[in-house]
């Protein structure tokens, strides 16, 4: 037997023997210096703007002038944003639950294409899906427009703004989170359980009422409080389609731009305070709300729907759902391709090019927002993975007291939405600080690749947390009673192993980066505007054929981001939770 055979063989003999974890692959030393460090950060750059932020804003005179009254611009800002946020989880609620019960317990027409497209809300950024609502169901869009041209009518029959249209885009972009959590806790529904309801008469809806929905309580109040929190923190479907109606975000960005920061400081506090709550809710949730998954039985096999009729409307109803979650993406596809100048009044475009995407190759001006993003972009998740990684050890396999801090702080960013993220970096780095090494920030390049940092810590943290929490320390505590050093260790036996969740938490990071609109509207500078900003710029100038091209760049490169996260994540729904 070779050194080499004979090193393996007494490395899987001592795995095997080897009891609870006594070594641990941080040493004492390097626990407290992680800690400290990991302290440094999340105090200095995500508590610290915060609490500065509360400092200004926790201004009676200021607070009680913005709600001085039921009718405030304020006031009916906090109401739009509950409404809003309400009804969306109902809407969201509604269809990402039957979808993920309907593919899981049926095998209809058009099944498996509905399947394959029920997920593609989340490879659309905000700015893009909303863009594609405008082309589609705008007072100009297509869909009004060509249902003018049929009826032969002197108006358009509807017009996509307001309240109602807000909420639809926040239904499109936000049912995915149920559909994912209720798949995920469908696939542990034991089959005997059906069956006996069965055998005791009870009719489908009733055993859909009495057996499953009790079983997908915990996950439907999980997809409730963060689509309501991420409605709460929405920014992009108001600013475009809210019209004269006021919400929490689009005040704090309009106090910003015309320079009142105390009055932008007091409603983000406001804001801020809300999403906290339901972080904490969450946290709650996640710690007591869990049902157990243990199963008798395998799960029911999908009932064939052979009715003729029956057959008809789940034909029609799947083929209805999936023109809805494919008609916006196949529409800013088409109009990627329009001349500028050419779609005005027209219910289709009336001239195509390729040179918009062309613009994209040979113009360097065109091409700089592309650069910009993806280098933004590639600095925040490099230093993701660096911070999160090391985070996530100290909080799973760390033996330093205050790792419950370290891990409630490292979950903090998920609840700051991405415009008072803003306003607290605008106030914290508008002077010089030890944090930013005595420099002013604002105005600088590097303070929007600062805020993608900030707001994707919980990704990678969690992710890699997950991870940890499945891998065996007997590998650790062998590999290092062999004389491998900790380093080596981590390298050669740990990091393969939870590779894959830091894989996944990366590319999410690098995904929501790339299309992230709401902090960068408020700190992007000329130099190093983003995609998001540089679509919403060509949209404003009219050019829709270039807002378009941008748009299908970043779809396909957030595309294939996904697509790797799905294909290293076993579970996408625990990938989204926080």
């Amino acid at each position: 037997m070779s050194a080499h055979q004979e090193s393996r063989r007494r490395f899987r003999l001592v795995s095997h023997t080897a009891g609870a974890a006594t070594t641990g692959i941080l040493s004492p030393r390097a626990g407290w210096g992680v800690a400290a460090f990991s302290l440094l950060v999340l105090l200095g750059y995500v508590l610290w703007p915060m609490l500065r932020v509360f400092t200004t804003g926790l201004d009676a005179a200021i607070l009680s002038d913005i709600f001085r009254s039921l009718d405030s611009a304020n006031a009916r800002a906090l109401f739009n944003s509950v409404w809003i946020s309400v009804w969306t989880v109902v809407g969201a609620g509604v269809l990402g639950t039957s979808m993920a019960w309907l593919l899981f317990r049926y095998d209809f027409p058009l099944k498996r294409s509905l399947t394959a497209l029920a997920a593609l809300p989340l490879a659309l950024p905000p700015l893009v899906g909303v863009l594609a609502f405008l082309f589609l169901y705008g007072e100009s869009g297509i869909l009004p427009r060509g249902i003018q041209t049929v009826l032969d009518l002197e108006e358009v029959p509807f017009s996509f703004s307001g309240l109602w249209a807000v909420w639809l885009v926040h239904v499109y972009s936000m049912y995915v989170f149920f559909y994912l959590f209720c798949s995920a806790s469908l696939k542990t529904v034991d089959q005997s359980l059906l069956e006996a309801a069965a055998d005791m008469g009870a009719s489908a809806w009733r055993s859909f009422r009495t057996v499953i929905l009790p079983h997908l309580r915990p996950s439907m109040v999980s997809a409730s409080l963060l689509v309501f929190m991420i409605s709460m923190a929405s920014f992009t479907a108001p600013l475009l389609f809210a019209g004269t109606e006021n919400f929490l975000t689009l005040q704090i960005y309009n106090y910003k731009m015309n320079g009142n920061l105390e009055y932008s400081a007091a409603v983000s506090v406001v804001l801020t305070v809300i999403c906290l709550v339901f972080l904490l809710l969450i946290e709650m949730e996640r710690r007591t709300g869990r049902v157990s998954t243990a199963s008798k039985g395998s799960a029911p096999a999908p009932s064939p729907v052979t009715s003729g009729p029956t057959r008809i409307v789940a034909l029609l109803g799947a083929g209805a759902i999936i023109v809805f979650l494919a008609l916006p993406v196949l529409t800013v596809i088409l109009i990627s391709f329009v001349k500028e100048g050419s779609w005005t009044y027209q219910v289709l475009p009336q001239a195509y090019t390729l040179d918009n995407y062309l613009d994209l190759l040979r113009q360097p001006d065109v091409a700089k927002p592309i650069l910009n993003s993806l280098q933004m972009a590639t600095m925040a998740s490099v230093a993701n993975v660096l911070f999160g990684v090391m985070v996530a050890l100290l909080i799973v396999k760390g033996r330093v007291r205050g790792r419950g801090l370290i891990r409630l702080l490292s979950v903090l960013p998920f609840a700051i939405p991405g415009t008072v993220i803003a306003i607290n970096l605008i106030i914290t780095f508008s002077e010089p600080t030890a944090l930013s090494g005595g420099a002013i920030l604002v105005g600088t390049f590097w303070l929007l690749p600062l805020a993608y940092f900030i707001r994707h810590i919980p990704l990678v943290v969690r992710s890699t947390i997950a991870a940890l929490e499945t891998y065996d320390d007997r590998l650790t505590d062998a590999s290092i009673d062999l004389g491998a050093s900790r380093w080596r260790t981590f390298r050669q036996v740990m990091l393969p192993s939870i590779l894959p969740g830091i894989l996944a938490g990366s590319l999410l990071t690098f995904v929501t980066a790339l299309g992230e609109f709401v902090s960068s509207i408020l700190l992007y500078v000329f130099d190093n505007r983003p995609i998001s900003v540089e679509i919403l710029s060509q949209l404003r100038l009219y050019d829709f054929g270039a807002a378009a091209a941008y748009s299908v760049f970043l779809m396909i490169l957030i595309g294939i981001a996904t697509w790797l996260t799905g294909r290293y994540s076993g579970d996408r729904a625990g990938a989204l939770s926080i």
